[in-house]
């Protein structure tokens, strides 16, 4: 089994779409690695990250709830945060997963955070990168988003709001890649979804996290500043902060080497 995308059943109503990259020897088997992409993003946003884990770890990449090849979602659906996390369950029960690493970028982070808090018994260590505690701030953002996707389409969106997210140091090339593979997003999953968005806050489960858990950021995040993310990483009991120099809060996709190689390191350094 290697590079196999599985369809997953994890309500009446969601087929989740689920790479499963393999390429372990059974005698240097490690636990798997998770990784949970961000807004109007799939598993293929961890593309260039496979090759730093695989040799050694199962890697799982799920589309999340209405995303990527997974089941579309309604305009009209009622996203639940704690419900994305639930389905991370459920997948991992199906297949076999008793534990895993969690790697999230942007609000996959998020949730990874929020698993970790709410079913510490799945879950041994965490990556958040580029991730934001609080989504609170998008208060006034989110419908504005949700106006122009539904007046414009989702490229023009995602083209208009890509500097912000992925900053000026990718090539042409890269961010038409980016801008391809988000746009492929279905216009009602990001109204439904971006309804949802203003309620996240992990803040207060942050106690509750007990695993090893690596954050990472950069120098010119505009989901927030280096104290300002370090004020919420310090919640979290086990916890450490690594900072990368850039102007995108997107690092995951900037600079996925960089970020994979620290984050192989830090669940390395767990054995």
């Amino acid at each position: 089994m290697s590079n196999e995308i599985q369809k997953i059943r994890v309500s009446p109503d969601c087929e989740l779409a689920v790479r499963v990259d393999d390429y372990v020897l059974p005698w240097e088997t490690r636990p798997p690695v998770i990784m949970l992409h961000g807004l109007a993003e799939s598993g293929e946003t961890f593309r260039r990250w496979v090759p730093h884990f695989a040799s050694h770890h199962l890697v799982v990449r799920p589309d999340l709830r209405g995303y990527g090849a997974s089941t579309p979602m309604q305009g009209d659906y009622e996203y639940k945060f704690a419900n994305l996390g639930k389905d991370i369950i459920v997948m991992m029960d199906k297949l076999h997963i008793q534990k895993a690493n969690f790697v999230g970028a942007k609000i996959g982070g998020t949730l990874a955070l929020h698993l970790a808090a709410n079913f510490s018994d799945r879950v041994i260590a965490v990556a958040a990168v580029g991730t934001p505690a609080s989504l609170t701030s998008f208060s006034e953002r989110a419908p504005t988003w949700r106006k122009q996707i539904r007046q414009d389409g989702v490229e023009k969106w995602v083209k208009e709001t890509t500097e912000s997210r992925l900053g000026t140091s990718l090539p042409k090339e890269a961010i038409e890649w980016w801008v391809a593979m988000m746009s492929n997003t279905p216009a009602s999953t990001l109204e439904a979804f971006l309804k949802m968005v203003p309620t996240v806050d992990v803040i207060p489960e942050l106690s509750k996290v007990k695993c090893p858990t690596l954050v990472l950021t950069t120098t010119g995040s505009m989901l927030g500043s280096v104290d300002a993310v370090k004020a919420w990483q310090q919640l979290i009991p086990n916890s450490q902060l690594d900072v990368i120099e850039g102007d995108s809060y997107h690092v995951a996709a900037t600079h996925p080497d960089q970020c994979a190689q620290k984050v192989r390191n830090f669940i390395d350094s767990l054995k």
